[in-house]
């Protein structure tokens, strides 16, 4: 057995020792773990999990490589990935790179040899908190002593938002649909376009007037990293356009449209992360097998002094997923209903923002 050459050490004291792969880099972060089968491409190049050390419960990641297709951003900015067993030999036609050559080329630690189910349930039962991944000589109390002097940064929609406005067009186009990035998936975007919209997609902190200017039929509201009500820019040009133009928020999206109308979020134990979180669709009735990743959810209770709707509600811990408020034609869900590779249960619901573009 070839010796560890790599360890995570959790702020209370947890250690646990591993073999590294991707970049050879020392990193702080906040450890979350995520539940998905599949997708671990998806999940690497997702912003929302920016400053976040990711544990993936499936044992076997690396095995089909990374595609050029399947990125969800051009940049990722995920902190680490922490697995059982690494494969580095994929077994894909469409594979173009490793992971591990991936997370090498944008300076992104790994480790596996973990035992991810104990890591996962010490997350469960403790909560997140912040994990350091760095090299196997690193004595403990070193380790310690930089995750207490470390503090991860807020505000990183910032981050991780467009700096200047681009566009994503589609043959055929119906309508046009501004698009607000705080940390955007490119796969909403390739949702839209599928549906006949143009996309001009805006950094975060765009104000009304652009947004007007711009002639939109729809505005979206992306999903992002970190704690909502820091993104005050996004709040305040909700609550000026609310009522304006068709509304859909999704993620951090929906947390913003919640905050806009005066209700409160908080802060999960270990947050929502994975690809089998059954939602309740109170307008069907129907369950809808969801994918999720946020730390942040809306207190039911504020609602009650808002002119929202709780729509959809998670049947694992009743946490609300949807709200709607009709006559400003404006609606938001929790969960990821452009999830890629799935599931695909939700997508009704960017048919829904296209019917209330048309006037229905």
């Amino acid at each position: 057995m070839k010796e560890f050459n790599k360890k995570i050490v959790l702020e209370d004291g947890e250690e646990y020792f591993g073999y590294g792969f991707g970049a050879n880099v020392e990193n702080i972060c906040e450890i979350v773990f995520n539940t998905s089968m599949v997708g671990y491409q998806e999940i690497v190049s997702d912003p929302s999990y920016t400053y976040q050390m990711v544990v993936m419960t499936y044992p076997l990641i690396g095995n089909y490589g990374i595609t050029d297709e399947d990125y969800e951003t051009k940049q990722p900015t995920i902190g680490g990935i922490i697995v059982r067993e690494y494969n580095n030999r994929p077994s894909n036609f469409r594979y173009t790179k490793t992971l591990s050559e991936y997370l090498e080329e944008n300076n992104i630690p790994g480790i596996y040899g973990i035992d991810t189910r104990k890591l996962t349930r010490s997350i469960r039962d403790k909560g997140s908190r912040k994990v350091i991944i760095t090299d196997i000589n690193t004595g403990k109390e070193e380790a310690l002593k930089k995750l207490k002097e470390y503090d991860i940064p807020k505000d990183v929609v910032s981050k991780v938002s467009c700096k200047k406005r681009w566009y994503s067009r589609t043959t055929n186009p119906k309508y046009n649909v501004v698009a607000v990035d705080c940390g955007i998936k490119l796969n909403i975007i390739r949702s839209l376009n599928a549906r006949g919209c143009n996309v001009t997609i805006v950094p975060y902190n765009t104000d009304a007037q652009k947004i007007t200017e711009l002639k939109p039929d729809g505005i979206f509201l992306s999903n992002g990293p970190g704690d909502p009500e820091d993104v005050v820019e996004v709040i305040n040009l909700v609550k000026e356009l609310k009522g304006k133009y068709p509304i859909f928020g999704i993620c951090l999206g929906h947390q913003i449209i919640s905050l806009a109308y005066g209700a409160k979020t908080y802060k999960l134990k270990f947050g929502h992360r994975g690809g089998n979180h059954p939602v309740k669709n109170f307008e069907t009735g129907k369950i809808e097998i969801t994918s999720q990743n946020h730390s942040y959810a809306v207190d039911e209770k504020s609602l009650d002094k808002t002119d929202l709707k709780v729509t959809h509600k998670n049947i694992l811990d009743d946490t609300v997923e949807g709200v709607e408020c009709k006559k400003d034609k404006i609606f938001s869900v929790q969960y990821h209903p452009e999830s890629a590779p799935g599931p695909q249960d939700s997508g009704y619901l960017f048919d829904k923002f296209i019917n209330l573009m048309k006037g229905e």
